[in-house]
């Protein structure tokens, strides 16, 4: 399932082809959204904008065009009249005079008005969008020391889009590599420098990954490893999908796990529960 940066990334890449034209058609697949392809045409779209893993388009009248790709659903942006070359079923269709945004396969399409949207059973749950320009690591901090998730394993909380938005399997295990923690350890355990570390960790690691396109790595090295023809997912993150393999800091076997339900990679050498982990 895409996270929050490739979500972003995507609204970005349809806000800029959308925004500011009218509607010169609105389609949907399903019959019972179908009525609002009158309402909507011609109005101006305001912008293309990401709430953690789903992506609102916006009209000027107060209509918002709800989605969530879940595993399968794909956008794509062609010019007017052309079609991508794919097998997967067309949902929805937003055309302006010149493109046209493209929505397959998803399956959570919905039409809200600006005021239900704080109402909707997804969008009412989020945390703090990491990637949104209010949220800063000492509001990530914060709720570390929250009631509602201070005794929470680490492996758990950072897939809890009720804690923060966004985040998804790579990231939480890139950034407890960065912050050198155990999946197993709750904030409750850490002390207040590794608290710090942790939230500034969310934080960065999130936004290197929407500003790299996925990539997690250090982006030096993930530039020198490009440079010398090592293939992307060999050079993209630090520990994910990287099971066997030495750690890029102490050389130590990357291990696989299962946390939360889902696989896990850590370092047992950098990301032990030691004193270091605590203090």
């Amino acid at each position: 399932m895409p996270e929050g940066p490739e979500v972003r990334r995507e609204a970005d890449r349809i806000a800029r082809v959308l925004t500011g034209e009218p509607a010169a058609e609105v389609w949907f697949a399903f019959e019972h959204l179908q009525a609002w392809s009158h309402c909507l045409r011609g109005e101006v779209i305001q912008g293309v904008e990401s709430r953690g893993k789903a992506m609102l388009v916006r009209f000027a009248n107060g209509v918002n065009i709800y989605s969530h790709n879940q595993l399968y659903g794909r956008w794509f942006v062609k010019p007017r009249g052309e079609l991508p070359v794919t097998n997967r079923q067309l949902r929805l269709a937003v055309h302006t005079e010149k493109h046209s945004a493209l929505l397959y396969s998803a399956s959570e399409i919905e039409v809200l008005s600006d005021e239900e949207l704080d109402g909707h059973p997804f969008l009412k749950r989020l945390g703090p969008d990491v990637l949104s320009a209010q949220v800063r690591a000492d509001d990530i901090e914060a709720l570390l020391a929250d009631s509602r998730f201070r005794r929470r394993s680490l492996g758990a909380l950072l897939l809890d889009q009720g804690f923060v938005s966004g985040l998804g399997n790579y990231l939480r295990s890139e950034i407890l590599f960065v912050a050198r923690l155990d999946p197993a350890q709750r904030p409750v355990d850490l002390g207040e420098r590794a608290r710090s570390e942790l939230a500034t960790a969310i934080s960065d690691i999130t936004h290197r990954a929407y500003r790299l396109g996925g990539v997690t790595n250090d982006p030096d090295d993930a530039r020198r490893l490009r440079g010398e023809g090592v293939p992307r997912r060999e050079y993209r993150h630090y520990v994910f999908a990287r099971s066997g393999k030495r750690c890029r800091l102490c050389g130590e076997a990357i291990v696989k796990a299962v946390s939360a339900g889902r696989r896990i990679y850590t370092c047992p050498c950098c990301q032990s529960t030691g004193p270091s982990g605590s203090s």
